[in-house]
């Protein structure tokens, strides 16, 4: 049997959550492997809502154990209010079915205020973050001044590792005009919920590798998507860490030959949100449309998503720069009553013909996309479970989609609910 990781392959937002959902039957363990809470999934089940940003999707199923990596960034009190949320919901969550990296790093308040003052301010980049704090916790780490979810287990030493933390911190708020941090607050803050986050901490490597040689079947779950990657993406309005199917392993601590199976997350049409180059996006009533059919308004912001046609050349390039071996397609439905539908085959930058994105911003910012266009269908994909329920020109799309991004469809999803999934491949079996 395959393990198998899920990432996206647009700018996020594709329905991962759904589609590790649905997987996580046939899963033992699911992993979130980086990110945090600033990744929002939505599941969908037997007409429940279930909204996630730290937790794994797979918590949600009975008997799966859900696992976040020490790639992860962890704000504590955002967890514990996730906890509580679904707990009123009817789901708990214990260390039985949850378990997290004893080193992965924290996201304190102070991170989130540094990133609301960087947004907020007068003049540099504005990047369109979600001001979670995801950055400033990743340059931290970086930096090797972060507090991690061990030295939660060690109050006795938390005022120390705050002081220097916030020697960097205090001298970049002075900076803004901000006041300095009290230690002491912020260290009473995390003493109070130290002892509801340290049950759950446990060397994540270790359990993997048991679960790993006991033969159980581990689904590796990303967050955000391909192009957004630190590397990959669309430089500087990028996430501040790797998205690619390659981060499962350094995130998790399994290692690389633990992935058997890359599945990409892609989206029928093309959603962004925040800053940055967007070649097919649309500014009119039809991208107005694709936003109001497909909800497209953000898990953890609530903020529109920006729409636009399918990008078939820039997720052919996702695709190969992250491995993968099949595509979930997802809400193909939203495409349903359109007459023609367009299809991104490649752009036009001062003139000259690419069949990729450049990796300059301002190449990415002229780039106009080339569009092949496609007939659409009348009839409905809404709830379809078998190619046989599909629009006969619905079936021509998906099957030109796999052409142009050279890889095959394993899945295709029609709704938000759980079951409404049109198998072709099984990741777990391929």
């Amino acid at each position: 049997m395959a393990d198998v990781a899920v990432i996206g392959a647009q700018w996020g937002d594709e329905g991962k959550g759904k589609i590790v959902d649905w997987l996580s039957a046939r899963a033992d363990v699911v992993v979130r492997f980086q990110g945090g809470h600033n990744a929002g999934h939505t599941l969908v089940i037997d007409g429940e809502t279930y909204k996630l940003s730290l937790l794994p999707s797979g918590v949600i199923r009975p008997g799966c154990i859900g696992v976040i990596g020490s790639g992860v960034v962890v704000d504590p009190f955002a967890l514990l209010a996730e906890i509580d949320r679904l707990a009123g919901q009817g789901v708990a969550i214990t260390p039985d079915n949850l378990v997290i990296a004893e080193n992965a790093t924290l996201i304190l308040p102070v991170h989130q205020e540094l990133d609301a003052l960087r947004e907020g301010a007068a003049s540099g980049v504005k990047i369109g973050t979600t001001k979670r704090g995801i950055g400033p916790a990743y340059e931290d780490k970086a930096g090797r001044r972060a507090l991690r979810i061990v030295d939660l287990k060690n109050p006795e030493r938390l005022t120390e590792k705050i002081e220097n933390l916030l020697v960097h911190h205090n001298a970049l708020r002075r900076g803004f005009g901000a006041a300095d941090v009290d230690v002491g607050a912020l260290s009473a803050a995390l003493i109070e919920v130290a002892s509801k986050i340290a049950p759950f901490a446990q060397p994540v490597w270790r359990v993997l590798d048991e679960a790993h040689k006991a033969g159980k079947r581990i689904l590796f779950e990303g967050a955000q998507g391909v192009l957004l990657d630190v590397d990959h993406g669309t430089y500087p309005y990028v996430t501040s860490s790797n998205t690619v199917a390659g981060q499962a392993a350094t995130g998790s601590g399994l290692g690389p030959r633990a992935v058997n199976y890359v599945l990409g997350i892609v989206k029928a049409y093309t959603t962004r949100v925040g800053e940055g180059p967007f070649p097919t996006e649309l500014n009119d009533d039809v991208g107005r449309r694709l936003g109001e059919r497909g909800h497209e308004f953000g898990t953890v912001t609530g903020r529109q998503r920006r729409c636009g046609w399918f990008d078939a050349a820039l997720v052919r390039q996702s695709l190969k720069i992250a491995g993968v071996d099949g595509i979930a397609l997802t809400k193909l439905d939203v495409l349903d009553g359109f007459d023609e539908l367009n299809v991104c085959v490649g752009y036009k930058i001062d003139g000259e013909r690419f069949d990729y994105l450049p990796a300059g911003a301002d190449n990415q910012a002229a780039a106009e996309p080339v569009y092949e266009t496609l007939p659409g269908w009348s009839g409905s994909t809404e709830n379809a479970r078998s190619w046989a329920d599909l629009p006969a020109e619905a079936v021509k799309y998906v099957r030109r989609i796999e052409e142009l991004i050279e890889t095959p469809v394993a899945l295709v999803s029609t709704s938000p609910e759980r079951d409404d999934v049109i198998l072709m491949r099984d990741p777990f079996q391929d």
